[in-house]
């Protein structure tokens, strides 16, 4: 079987065009969006995409400021800086990269995100929101993996889907965002006694457990849907997913490559959220 290769950059380019026109109007009223980036980690993936993130608002006409707290910063210092920055009215918006300091966790600190300025959908109060199907800012890298399907014409109505990670960022919203477009969803984690009996029965698997190598040919089923989100540090240094794409080959449909899948949507729409909650606090 001839595996596609479900590629993110056609519908990045379009996402980023349209962002960038957005963000040139609101420069041009006054001031451009601005975006503050929380970085308290030294992690040689989020290293990686907190490099794309600011090279990424830099071309579409976004301000991005990084604002780097260190790899052994407290939850009641990020907390700080996060509150701060939300009460900031020359901030549009705010992200706080993953992961965090050891013994800290993404629930410790953010609440102290303000829901307009939560473009990554990471607050309880946005999290609450998607849950209750109400409007708020998605987790874009959840709202990438639904777009990226769309883009390629692959129905989720009606289709067996499973979920390979239960975060809060990532498998938890995007459990629900599959819901919101009928889909039947399972749930898996590394906790899952048998990961190929629930994974091999889908129609589409998202692999986004941030382990590389974790789902292979033998968890997935013929002519299935696989969709990688994994960015892991490979022995090289290079960015590899979670997906073995060597056995998936040739028995997947269709494969999203580790890069150039999901990531560059997910960059897409996180500028595009910025610009939107611009758009809102100038409104």
């Amino acid at each position: 079987m001839d595996t596609a290769s479900l590629t993110g950059k056609e519908l990045a380019a379009a996402i980023n065009a349209d962002t960038k026109e957005r963000a040139g109007a609101l420069t041009a009223a006054g001031t451009a969006p601005t975006l503050a980036l929380i970085v308290a980690n030294d992690d040689p993936a989020s290293t990686w995409y907190v490099n794309s993130l600011r090279k990424a608002a830099e071309r579409l006409g976004i301000a991005c400021e990084r604002i780097d707290l260190g790899a052994d910063a407290s939850a009641e210092t990020i907390r700080a800086e996060l509150t701060a920055r939300s009460a900031d009215p020359s901030v549009d918006a705010i992200m706080l990269q993953t992961p965090l300091p050891a013994g800290v966790g993404l629930d410790d600190v953010s609440s102290a995100i303000a829901a307009a300025k939560d473009v990554d959908g990471v607050s309880p109060h946005s999290l609450g929101l998607l849950a209750a199907g109400l409007d708020g800012f998605v987790p874009a890298t959840s709202a990438a993996v639904v777009e990226l399907l769309k883009h390629h014409g692959i129905a989720l109505q009606g289709r067996l889907v499973t979920v390979v990670g239960r975060s809060n960022v990532v498998g938890k919203p995007l459990a629900q965002l599959l819901l919101a477009e009928n889909a039947t969803v399972t749930v898996a984690h590394s906790r899952t006694a048998d990961l190929a009996a629930v994974t091999t029965p889908a129609e589409i698997v998202v692999a986004a457990a941030g382990r590389i190598g974790l789902v292979t040919g033998e968890h997935i089923g013929e002519g299935a849907v696989v969709i990688d989100v994994g960015t892991n540090e490979a022995a090289d240094g290079g960015i590899v997913g979670d997906v073995d794409a060597a056995s998936v080959t040739g028995k997947a449909a269709a494969l999203s490559p580790v890069p150039g899948g999901v990531g560059p949507v997910t960059t897409a729409l996180l500028m595009r959220h910025v610009v939107v909650a611009a758009e809102k606090s100038r409104a």
